[in-house]
């Protein structure tokens, strides 16, 4: 079997846009005509941008492909332009491609890819959500005073919302902008602000939820442990990658300093880079985002690595629903699984992208039975949406915050 043909498409994310901007999609057919669909989770280029690296690779290294030679694949677009090293932009690529591959060699089998990669171990995955708007307004140029973002009351009653929908744990950020000038030390006002939401939200909540609270990098060390101590009474479940991702010594200092798990991973790829937050002793969670890890196959090896220091994984999404079903395999095949990353309930355009939607039953996704990834791209929606902007997928503030 050989790669005879790809295809992007990138869609363009209609409101309220959760889960970026855009998405990028990959349809790989073999000449026997079977279709692997992947994605690309790449916010350092334009869409467009990414859709022509995506042709560029895919004419080197994929068009006569056997696709279940995921090894040798891997290391010929690993080591393009004489590289061997992690380059975020290349592997979001290669993890879209070698998804689609993963979806093609489920589908010849007749085998979800989690039969294929270890077998079954969750019969139900747990799933969180943001605390997302009630209404579509979800993100203002200036939220109002009792917006979800700004208001703790506001935040804790879509709390009672999602755990009433049969969520038990939810996800937010309250700690402030961030922005290229990242870490600094938070302000008085920031750490009155994330204690009172992480309180407020815990008294509405109480023991029936766990809290997850999420920064983007923003502190130092120094400001971190500041930060944890105000949220230690509250017992979150995690405190989300307190410092900026390219220094795990400085996330360790973190670790070594509160009772408060850390959770990393989505802004890293690779078991290189995974391999020094566990050598550091950075996180007790990884969250892996499929689409830009290096696929399917360097996700199980990274899980792999992690069971050996007992710590867990919580694939990350921010994207659209092809990296959400790669890490449902991921995750189903998974010992070390703790919790999955959802957009609400996979509903929404998520839905309407897909033939089939994703299963999800009281606060937690049922694994597919379909093979390959266990879902399919609805063609026609995605062509009827197509991105025409120039914004990256996510953009951090220019300036530093005054």
């Amino acid at each position: 079997m050989k790669i005879k043909y790809y295809e992007t498409f990138v869609v363009g994310n209609p409101p309220p846009s959760y889960g970026g901007r855009y998405f990028v999609f990959v349809k790989l057919t073999t000449d026997s005509g079977i279709v692997g669909y992947g994605e690309i989770y790449c916010a350092t280029f334009s869409a467009q941008t990414v859709a022509d690296m995506l042709a560029d690779t895919a004419e080197r290294f994929v068009i006569g492909h056997d696709p279940f030679h995921i090894e040798k694949l891997w290391r010929r677009v690993y080591g393009a332009g004489y590289t061997l090293r992690p380059d975020v932009s290349l592997i979001s690529v290669l993890s879209g491609i070698e998804m689609a591959c993963w979806d093609i060699i489920g589908k010849s089998c007749n085998k979800p890819v989690f039969e294929l990669l270890g077998g079954q171990v969750h019969e139900g995955l747990r799933t969180y959500t943001y605390l997302y708007p009630e209404d579509d307004d979800a993100y203002p140029s200036v939220p109002d005073d009792n917006h979800v973002y700004v208001n703790p009351d506001t935040a804790a009653q879509r709390a009672l919302d999602y755990i009433e929908q049969g969520f038990t744990a939810v996800k937010f950020d309250p700690a402030g902008p961030y922005t290229v000038y990242d870490g600094g030390m938070p302000t008085l006002d920031e750490l009155a602000r994330s204690e009172n939401f992480m309180a407020t939200i815990r008294e509405a909540v109480e023991d029936s939820a766990d809290l997850l609270f999420g920064t983007h990098g923003q502190f130092t060390a120094a400001g971190a442990i500041r930060l944890a101590e105000r949220l230690e009474p509250y017992d979150p479940l995690w405190l989300e990658e307190p410092v900026p991702p390219d220094n795990p010594a400085e996330m360790a200092r973190v670790a070594q300093r509160t009772s408060i798990p850390i959770a990393t991973g989505e802004r890293l790829c690779t078991k290189y880079e995974f391999a020094r937050i566990l050598e550091s002793q950075a996180a007790a969670i990884l969250q892996l985002n499929l689409g830009r890890v290096g696929g399917l196959l360097e996700a199980k090896k990274i899980a792999g690595m992690a069971e050996i220091s007992h710590v867990q994984i919580a694939p990350h999404l921010y994207c659209g629903p092809i990296v959400g079903a790669a890490n449902i395999q991921l995750a189903t095949c998974s010992p070390n699984f703790l919790i999955l990353e959802s957009i609400e309930r996979w509903d929404g355009f998520h839905a309407d992208l897909l033939d089939s939607p994703i299963t999800w039953d009281e606060g937690f996704v049922i694994p597919p039975r379909e093979p390959g990834l266990g879902i399919s791209l609805n063609e026609d929606v995605a062509l009827a949406h197509p991105w025409e902007g120039d914004e990256l997928h996510l953009e951090m503030g220019g300036d530093p915050v005054r």
